[in-house]
């Protein structure tokens, strides 16, 4: 794909999608940690939601920071 001037990558915007869908599972997954269910399901020792949440937030930083747009390539 040739790039333009003004075109900003796809990459970008994927990188803060993902960087905001993992602040939210993140904080999500602290907050049941601390405030657990009532009825907690079978494998919520694991704390699957802090996992997951960490690694989507660092998948959306390395995307956000790597093809962040910029003026002088």
């Amino acid at each position: 794909m040739v790039e333009g001037k003004g075109l900003i990558s796809i990459w970008f915007f994927i990188g803060v999608l993902l960087l905001v869908y993992g602040i939210i599972i993140l904080s999500a997954g602290v907050y049941h940690l601390f405030h657990p269910p009532a009825h907690p399901v079978v494998l919520a020792n694991l704390h699957a939601a802090i996992w997951w949440g960490a690694f989507v937030l660092l998948m959306g930083a390395f995307y956000t920071f790597r093809f962040f747009p910029r003026r002088n390539k």
